[in-house]
C-alpha cells in the first residue's frame, strides 16, 4: 500500500482529515512522514512525537496507520470497517 492508496481508502471510508496527516507532523493529529529512508507514524502533541513507530518500508506504515484510524475511528465514531486478514 502506497500513501496515495491509503489517502484514497480514508476518503472512501469518510475518515475526518482533521484526525491524520502525511508528510509533515501537525499537532493533534497521527502523522505519517519519511525521515531519510524510514517511515515514521506518530501523533503530534506540542511538537513532540508521542508513540513513534519506524518502519523500513512505505507499505508496512500505512498498513499500521490504517489500522490504527481504523482504531480511532471506531472509538471516537463507532464505525469502522473489517480489517483484511493476512
Amino acid at each position: 500500500m502506497t500513501v496515495k492508496e491509503l489517502q484514497s481508502f480514508f476518503k472512501e471510508h469518510l475518515v475526518p482529515s482533521k484526525l491524520y496527516t502525511f508528510g509533515k507532523g501537525h499537532d493533534g493529529r497521527i502523522c505519517l512522514t519519511k525521515v531519510g529512508e524510514i517511515w515514521e507514524l506518530y501523533f503530534m502533541d506540542h511538537k513532540e512525537k508521542i508513540g513513534l513507530m519506524k518502519f523500513p518500508d512505505e507499505n508496512s506504515a500505512c498498513l499500521k496507520m490504517k489500522d490504527e484510524l481504523r482504531k480511532i475511528m471506531e472509538s471516537i465514531y463507532e464505525i469502522t470497517w473489517v480489517p483484511k486478514k493476512a
